[in-house]
C-alpha cells in the first residue's frame, strides 16, 4: 500500500512508470467534470473507472483484492475511509477472473481517509473495503485506475 496527496509528491518514488502516469494524469486533466463510468487511457494497460456514490457504515460494504491490476484510488471531491488488511489474514472466496475480483471476509489491520487529492495504491496482497463513511456519510467522486500488472 502506498498513501500520499498528489499535492505533496516531492521524495515519492513510485515502484513502476504507471503509477506517476496516473498521478500525472489526476494533475493534468479536470477530473470532476468526467462522467461516471470506464475512462480510456491506454487500453487494458492503464484506465480509470471514475465513480460517485455515498459512503455508508462497513457493514454495508465488501472486501476485496485484486491479481491483474494495481488499484490507484484518487480523491476528486468528499472524503471516504478505505479499510484495509493483509490479505494472507483474510477468508478468500473464488476469484473472478473476468472482473479480476477476490471477495474475502476478515478485520481490518488499519484504514486510511481520503480527501480531495489523496490517493491510495493497494496492491495484490492489500484487501481493501471501500466506500466507508469517514465521520458522516457524503456523495464522493473519485477516480481508481487500474494499473495492469
Amino acid at each position: 500500500m502506498i498513501y500520499g496527496n498528489i499535492y505533496n509528491l516531492e521524495g515519492y518514488a513510485f515502484p513502476n512508470e504507471q503509477l506517476g502516469e496516473c498521478v500525472e494524469y489526476v494533475k493534468t486533466h479536470d477530473m470532476l467534470s468526467l462522467p461516471t463510468g470506464r475512462l480510456e487511457i491506454d487500453g487494458e494497460r492503464l484506465y480509470a473507472n471514475i465513480a460517485e456514490y455515498t459512503t455508508v457504515y462497513a457493514d454495508e460494504r465488501f472486501w476485496e483484492a485484486h491479481k491483474a491490476y494495481l488499484d490507484v484510488h484518487v480523491m476528486l471531491h468528499g472524503s471516504e475511509r478505505i479499510d484495509l488488511a493483509f490479505l494472507q489474514d483474510m477468508e478468500t472466496g473464488d476469484y473472478v477472473e473476468k472482473e479480476d475480483f477476490l471477495p474475502m471476509e476478515g478485520e481490518m489491520n488499519a484504514s486510511v481517509t481520503l480527501r480531495e487529492g489523496d490517493f491510495l495504491v493497494c496492491f495484490p496482497e492489500d484487501a481493501h473495503r471501500t466506500g466507508v463513511m469517514s465521520e458522516a456519510s457524503e456523495k464522493i467522486k473519485k477516480a481508481i485506475f487500474k494499473v495492469r500488472i
